[in-house]
């Protein structure tokens, strides 16, 4: 019996491997979003001592990087801009490290109190918290509900697990 050609494309596509960006290859070094097809250097905080400096007195970030913040477990965040004299972009992240909210432009040296969360959120708590340059999360495409991969992530978690 003889196939046609798109009963052809159809068993093709039944029998091939993932592809292989369905993981993507993680590093300590960089917060990847597969989605958005791109990478942001992170300098890593998940000490009490490192995320309480934060970002504070610097003058500048270089182009695709951040700085992102590691609680030891999903909690209620809350960011400020005290001492900080450029303005940033702060994506937060649930447990599996997808965006649940963005605050875009937070500005410098501002003492406003910045919820990781709407209101609204029925689950506020969250993991993690990448801190980039103002207008960075619209420039990279950075959206509510794209996943980051990184190692630091639980992989029976993370949407998107690391190769």
């Amino acid at each position: 019996m003889a196939m046609n050609a798109r009963q052809l494309a159809s068993l093709m596509l039944a029998v091939l491997p993932l592809p292989l960006w369905a993981a993507p290859q993680c590093d300590p070094g960089q917060a990847i979003f597969p989605d958005a097809d791109v990478s942001v250097a992170v300098e890593i905080a998940d000490d009490p001592g490192e995320r309480a400096q934060g970002l504070m007195n610097r003058e500048e970030l270089a182009p695709d990087s951040g700085m992102l913040f590691i609680y030891e477990s999903p909690r209620e965040a809350s960011f400020w801009m005290k001492n900080t004299l450029i303005p940033l972009d702060m994506i937060f992240m649930d447990e599996t490290g997808t965006i649940r909210h963005i605050h875009e432009n937070a500005q410098p040296r501002d003492l406003t109190p910045i919820p990781g969360a709407t209101p609204d959120d029925p689950d506020p708590e969250r993991l993690m918290v990448l801190e980039v340059d103002g207008g960075d999360a619209a420039r990279l495409g950075l959206k509510i509900g794209m996943a980051m991969a990184h190692p630091r992530l639980d992989p029976d978690l993370a949407a998107a697990p690391c190769q």
